[in-house]
């Protein structure tokens, strides 16, 4: 059921605006061929220049839009890996100003748009993480850690938007209609204002309309492909919290069982040590590194590793107290069971395995899994996915994640009441997310990445979406959407790994130019990197290793000779 306040349409648009919107889908929708595999491919978009900014603040007259400010940007005052930005236009605005019922407090889908003067023609929708809840920089990222460019400095209009709460704080979570907006509306009511500002910034809408994002981010893009693929031409997705009430779940289940296991109680870390998660780790590479033929610290071929790790046989087991050497009987039992996936307490899986990979000896893994339940987690789903929510003014986040029920919590994220009448299971997850009919027919493409060693979104659960995907198109969806494990990365970024990467550019080759992009590259950030040095990088790599990154099935193999630093030493296989 939708709300009241429900998804703003085109039609809600000055008449004017949506008059060139409609006629500019006709020009730019309808592509000018078919790609390789016979599918439409779109056309390559003509940009525009931007007149003037200042100005826009008076010209904009857009339905249940405030125009709050346009103000020019000099090149050089943003800076993407220490590149300066080109001068573009900063408009700052909020659309649906309102006062909730429920709790009395002031809403509003607060956004700004960067404008560059000069326009290649696209736009781009920048999907944010985590509680949303601020209006950070719209600059478009291309994908992976440490990016060196952005789609603002490729020309794009990027918007960027607080999803309709102007704190990253769940307690918006006990207004109804800020949910929706959190889950899918906020994307639906951007989109039509989006297009027609630029339609008037520029006199033309953009031909070409991209849509991208990493965690949170990825499930936003997730939700807008199965929502909204009519207005977007291609989805930049990841590591995809596309379950994320579920996910989260999971993770507080996690929590209590590592609790369980901790030498000082509450401090979940003391369950799994570093020494210890170092040991698992590198028994994982024992058993896994070489499986793709070079003993280089990275597992490519992640299923055959699932195959050659067992972690009662491979890790020593404790004979006496724990010194990170070992991991006690106890220990092994419950890790495993986590990995293996959480559970109701009848035994049933709700979320999904976790692979065993590099990179759980990260400090990044250890923040998703040790304070994350006790502070994101519990927040987000006591307060903004539980129906009812729990009492705001006397919830403990940590006392909720370490003695709440799993199970009742499971049916409260699915659940109505009069007040909250849509579940966050519906809010906050794609409708049918293996039906990309309208995306795949329209001639839009999707590139999905995960990194294998993610600790807060399984890469099993996107990996067995794309199985449910290939299902559902014939047994291969890779004439449309493409997925691209990163092995060893943690959550977006970071963990020993290949994590620096440009999926945005070949993205918009395969949809505009149907160059179907069966590699993508990915370099290491060790010391020096212009992005930002990760920290996971062991010191015995090269600063600059490079991998190709495989689209799913296929993962990376040495080819026998050649440098373990190169690309070119690798093959998809």
């Amino acid at each position: 059921m939708k709300s009241r306040d429900t998804i703003l349409s085109i039609s809600q648009l000055t008449a004017a605006t949506t008059a060139a919107l409609l006629l500019s889908a006709c020009a730019g929708g309808g592509g000018d061929g078919v790609d390789a595999s016979g599918l439409p491919r779109l056309s390559v978009p003509t940009g525009g220049s931007l007149a003037s900014c200042t100005d826009l603040a008076t010209k904009i007259q857009l339905a249940n839009t405030t125009i709050t400010g346009a103000n020019s940007i000099a090149a050089g005052t943003l800076k993407i890996a220490g590149k300066p930005v080109p001068a573009h236009c900063q408009v700052t605005g909020r659309m649906f100003d309102r006062v909730s019922p429920v709790d009395g407090a002031r809403y509003a889908i607060g956004f700004e748009m960067r404008l560059p003067l000069n326009w290649n023609g696209r736009f781009f929708y920048q999907a944010n993480g985590g509680l949303d809840g601020s209006v950070v920089p719209a600059t478009g990222s291309v994908g992976g850690g440490g990016p060196l460019d952005s789609a603002l400095n490729m020309g794009f209009a990027v918007i960027s938007s607080d999803a309709g709460h102007g704190a990253p704080n769940p307690a918006f979570g006990i207004d109804p209609q800020a949910r929706l907006d959190y889950g899918y509306q906020a994307a639906g009511k951007l989109t039509p204002m989006a297009k027609g500002l630029i339609q008037i910034a520029y006199g033309k809408a953009p031909e070409r309309s991209y849509f991208g994002g990493c965690s949170n981010g990825g499930r936003h893009t997730m939700v807008a492909a199965a929502r909204i693929a009519d207005q977007y031409d291609g989805f930049l997705v990841g590591d995809p919290g596309f379950r994320l009430p579920l996910a989260a779940i999971a993770n507080i289940a996690g929590g209590q069982a590592y609790n369980a296991l901790a030498s000082t109680p509450g401090d979940l870390s003391t369950g799994f040590t570093k020494a210890e998660r170092t040991t698992v780790e590198n028994a994982i590479l024992a058993k896994c590194d070489a499986l793709d033929g070079a003993t280089d610290g990275l597992i490519q071929n992640t299923q055959a590793c699932q195959a050659a790790f067992n972690l009662n046989r491979d890790v020593p087991t404790c004979t006496g107290a724990r010194d990170g050497s070992c991991l006690s009987a106890a220990q092994k039992t419950t890790i495993a069971g986590l990995f293996s996936g959480a559970t109701t307490g009848a035994g049933a899986k709700f979320y999904s395995s976790w692979p065993y990979d590099a990179g759980i000896a990260s400090g990044g893994w250890a923040d998703w899994k040790f304070n994350s339940p006790l502070t994101r987690d519990s927040g987000a789903v006591g307060l903004i996915w539980q129906a009812p929510p729990e009492n705001l003014a006397t919830f403990n986040g940590a006392q909720f994640a370490l003695t709440g029920n799993i199970d009742s919590m499971l049916a409260r994220v699915g659940a109505t009441t009069p007040v909250y009448t849509e579940s966050a299971l519906s809010f906050m997850l794609p409708p049918n997310p293996t039906n990309l009919a309208t995306l795949k027919n329209r001639g839009a493409k999707m590139m999905v990445y995960h990194g294998t060693a993610d600790p807060i979104f399984s890469s099993d659960d996107t990996t067995a979406w794309y199985e449910g995907l290939r299902a559902a198109n014939g047994g291969d969806a890779a004439n449309f959407a493409r997925f691209y494990r990163v092995p060893g990365m943690n959550h977006c970024a970071g963990g020993p790994a290949t994590d620096q990467f440009d999926m945005l550019t070949p993205l918009v080759n395969w949809v505009e130019r149907g160059q179907a992009p069966d590699s993508v590259m990915a370099s290491a950030r060790g010391a020096g990197n212009a992005g930002g040095a990760n920290a996971d990088v062991p010191a015995n790599w090269s600063a600059s290793r490079t991998r190709p990154l495989c689209p799913y099935p296929k993962a990376a193999k040495y080819k026998g000779s050649g440098s373990i630093e190169d690309a070119a030493s690798f093959s998809c296989e």
